[in-house]
């Protein structure tokens, strides 16, 4: 073999060699890591951020920092989470776009979180009845790696944050009162108390509503300016309402003499504002529906 090739696999396995003693210095200090991450992607939540709620259900996206501590690059081919409140597993779900991160490098993921407000409603209780308005979340995340020299290879790690516990405003409606009949157009104002559990105040923007009687839109209207909403309160805010034609005659005689065996049904929505910019929650979309029938309404 001449004197080049013998210098070429010389280097590599000076390089192969480095490589492996590396490896074996780094899974030393990983066993002796509390959480073993020296061969490991670092994980760190950096924050939940609140995109979309409504009654049944909440849409968040979880920003999470990936760091790599190896010295050659990795690519996960995909990424599965589980997220829990203290102890309590309350989603789980999979990013399935590659994630590639370069040695010594890191990177900011956005994970989608999909929360279904059954599961946590016997936790936002205990959290109310202790008075807590933050709680720890823990991600436990499962990688599918494909790691250079080390091959494929599925890493567990854990992170949690602690973050301010949010409660979804509750709305009630109290009241209906009649304001200015019209052939074209008649005004009616919706008095509703808005129920904010939360430790913080908040306003509510770009408001807006429609009322159906038995399934049929009669009433809309809208709300553009900002509504402040107290903290850990319940606050009354009245909202205008105008008639659609044609429907003031239907809507009076079923409240008159069927009012017990007529539904109607509000639905609300419009986005929650922080005042300190919070981006937990700051501007998300919020939607929710109040139903009943008209005997339950003051008139």
């Amino acid at each position: 073999m001449k004197r080049g090739g013998w210098i070429a696999l010389l280097l590599l396995a000076v390089g192969f060699g480095g490589a492996y003693f590396w490896y074996k210095n780094q899974k030393k200090e990983a066993d002796g890591e509390p959480h073993g991450t020296a061969l490991k992607p670092r994980v760190e939540m950096s924050s939940m951020v609140v995109t979309n709620m409504d009654d049944e259900r909440m849409d968040m996206t979880m920003k999470m920092l990936i760091d790599n501590p190896l010295p050659v690059a990795f690519k996960a081919k995909q990424v599965d989470y589980k997220l829990y409140i203290d102890t309590t597993l309350i989603a789980e779900d999979a990013y399935r776009k590659t994630i590639q991160v370069e040695s010594d490098d890191s990177t900011l993921v956005k994970m989608p979180v999909r929360l279904y407000l059954k599961k946590l409603v016997d936790i936002l209780k205990d959290l109310e009845n202790r008075g807590v308005d933050s709680v720890d979340y823990r991600v436990k995340a499962t990688f599918d790696m494909d790691v250079p020299i080390l091959g494929e290879r599925t890493f567990s790690v854990n992170t949690d944050k602690k973050l301010p516990a949010f409660y979804i405003p509750k709305i009630n409606i109290q009241q209906v009162d009649l304001g200015k009949v019209g052939l074209k157009r008649t005004d009616m104002a919706v008095k509703v108390d808005v129920t904010n559990k939360n430790k913080f105040p908040f306003r509510f923007k770009d408001t807006k509503y429609t009322v159906s009687v038995d399934g049929d839109v009669v009433a809309e209207g809208s709300q553009p300016d900002p509504i402040q909403i107290a903290r850990n309160s319940t606050t009354p805010v009245v909202f205008p309402v105008t008639m659609r034609p044609n429907k003031l005659d239907n809507v009076v005689w079923k409240t008159l003499f069927e009012k017990k065996n007529t539904s109607y049904e509000v639905n609300f929505s419009g986005r929650i504002m922080d005042e300190k910019g919070n981006d937990s929650f700051d501007n998300s979309l919020f939607k929710t529906k109040v139903t009943g029938t008209l005997a339950d309404l003051k008139k």
